[in-house]
């Protein structure tokens, strides 16, 4: 069972595929919160969550406080999901200040090259069989969407590499949970004649 942590939809139950994806578990969801809560690196801000699945990720950000929410997820039972649960949370969301929440069901790579919103928190939980060089390519999309000092958070089997940066993008750090590695970037700003 998967469900909202905290905030104002906090302990409200998530539906999930029943196959195709892998959530993230709620120990791992917790300890990402945790470190975007010490940051206070939520509240107000526009969510990107790709690879949703659920949409357990881009929906914590909603209900601990984002502005803008955006879920991407190809598979249909997995967006027709996010659909679903986002609508709990928006019913569950304050009248004044509750977050807008849309849900793509596009491929990642279509999103990103059709979008040109701007982004401040960024959730990227791809299959696990997901290749290191479409990852990079995802990330090489993703980079020029990103506003100022924002964070992105990739989640991997500890068995795959380090994703490979962009410019724009830098490693902050990596920490991992068993089977899982989380690898959070931030944006840096390019350097004149780099």
């Amino acid at each position: 069972m998967t469900r909202i942590v905290s905030g104002f939809a906090g302990s409200l139950t998530l539906r999930v595929p029943k196959n195709g994806t892998r959530p993230t578990s709620d120990r791992v969801r917790e300890a990402i919160f945790s470190a975007l809560d010490a940051r206070d690196a939520i509240a107000g801000l526009r969510v990107l969550d790709l690879y949703a699945g659920s949409g357990a990720l881009g929906l914590e950000a909603a209900s601990r406080g984002a502005r803008v929410v955006t879920l991407v997820e190809k598979n249909p039972q997995a967006a027709a999901l996010c659909r679903a649960n986002a609508a709990a949370v928006a019913k569950a969301a304050p009248r004044t200040g509750a977050p807008q929440i849309t849900v793509s069901g596009q491929s990642v790579q279509g999103f990103l090259d059709g979008t040109s919103a701007g982004f401040d928190l960024v959730f990227i939980d791809p299959p696990y069989e997901l290749s290191a060089e479409e990852l990079a390519e995802n990330l090489r999309a993703l980079a020029p969407r990103l506003h100022e000092e924002a964070v992105v958070m990739v989640e991997r089997s500890s068995r795959s590499p380090e994703p490979e940066w962009p410019s724009g993008l830098e490693l902050d750090r990596r920490k991992d949970y068993g089977d899982t590695t989380l690898w959070w970037a931030h944006t840096v700003a390019e350097q004149p004649g780099a």
